[in-house]
């Protein structure tokens, strides 16, 4: 872990270099003579998406709530690079927040990798339940000694399987099935337990991919059909993973607002979260209007999902050994599970 972290710090020095000539949390002075504390915060999306509108909406209450004393700056667009590369600028002080997938954080803390794990989650409402529960809060914590912790998370969707010629329903239809995957450990032990084939490759390369018969199919959320719906025939709900975004800020900044900024800008968090809850929803729905109207894609909804959760077991047993401090999570996700409403 040191070392990975130690050698992607060489590769954004320069980015570290030219932001800390205004280093993090940089203060100056409002109309009333008070102190502002400026807040710089990098994410990989468009200025246009969602996720930056709902930045923009909590710049805009943190603004207001702290009497103009805490502003934030956006930096969409992954101008400040990867999201490792933007976690790495927070520990060496140069940046002060970001927006993150739960995955990537899995590099930096194993609690997070619990996100990750394939039908940890029945259905949205359990999802819901469990992020915005205590247990979620004790995992944004898990990074504190590495010199950032979470605020909040983000909606993402879920990741289900969409293919060109076949209709996914059940572990067996994925025999045989080249399917592209995040190049991850946990995405391609669960290809193999599901008895398709992992395909790692770049998102780009999915549309020529599919196209050309490399690859059968794909898994990503639904908005993915926004660039893939042209040569995919079939979205099939199995749902397998729900992976949020999360909202990360360095510990020294936070540490050094006032309590009371402290809870403004935790409630303006809080609120982003509520409100991208609908954001999100909505942005869906379009997406798979359009496919449907659009490319015509079919939308599967009689997925057997208890027996794919079933054929990934053994990425459990696995866990309960190799990732205590994951499978701890997992155990906490799923005993929500029978009380998600």
């Amino acid at each position: 872990m040191r070392r990975f972290q130690m050698a992607a710090l060489a590769i954004v020095s320069a980015a570290i270099v030219g932001l800390t000539g205004c280093a993090n949390a940089t203060p100056s002075v409002n109309a009333k003579g008070e102190k502002i504390t400026k807040l710089k915060i990098g994410h990989n999306l468009a200025e246009d998406h969602a996720v930056n509108i709902a930045i923009e909406g909590m710049a805009d209450e943190i603004k207001e709530t702290s009497g103009d004393t805490v502003e934030m700056q956006i930096y969409p667009n992954g101008i400040l690079g990867s999201e490792t590369d933007m976690i790495l600028q927070i520990q060496a002080g140069a940046l002060d927040m970001a927006k993150v997938s739960a995955s990537t954080l899995g590099n930096f803390s194993s609690e997070f990798n619990a996100f990750s794990v394939p039908y940890v989650f029945d259905d949205r409402d359990h999802f819901y339940k469990f992020m915005d529960s205590d247990a979620a809060k004790e995992v944004f914590q898990s990074t504190r000694d590495q010199g950032f912790i979470a605020l909040t998370w983000l909606d993402s969707g879920a990741r289900s399987f969409y293919t060109a010629k076949r209709a996914i329903r059940e572990p067996s239809d994925l025999k045989g099935l080249k399917i592209r995957t995040m190049d991850s450990k946990m995405a391609i032990d669960m290809m193999k337990d599901l008895g398709g084939s992992a395909t790692v490759m770049g998102y780009s390369d999915i549309y020529t991919g599919l196209q050309q018969g490399v690859i059968d199919g794909a898994e990503n959320n639904i908005t993915a059909l926004r660039d893939h719906g042209e040569v995919s025939k079939y979205y099939c709900y199995d749902e397998h993973t729900r992976i949020p975004d999360i909202v990360i800020i360095s510990t020294k900044v936070w540490d050094s607002l006032t309590p009371e900024q402290q809870e403004e800008l935790q409630t303006a968090a809080n609120n982003m979260t509520e409100q991208y809850k609908k954001s999100w929803a909505d942005f869906e729905a379009q997406v798979k209007k359009d496919a449907e109207t659009k490319f015509h894609v079919e939308f599967v909804e009689d997925v057997d999902k208890a027996a794919f959760q079933k054929a990934c077991q053994p990425i459990y047993d696995e866990l309960r050994t190799s990732e205590p401090d994951c499978y701890k999570v997992v155990e906490a996700i799923r005993g929500m599970a029978n009380s998600a409403s």
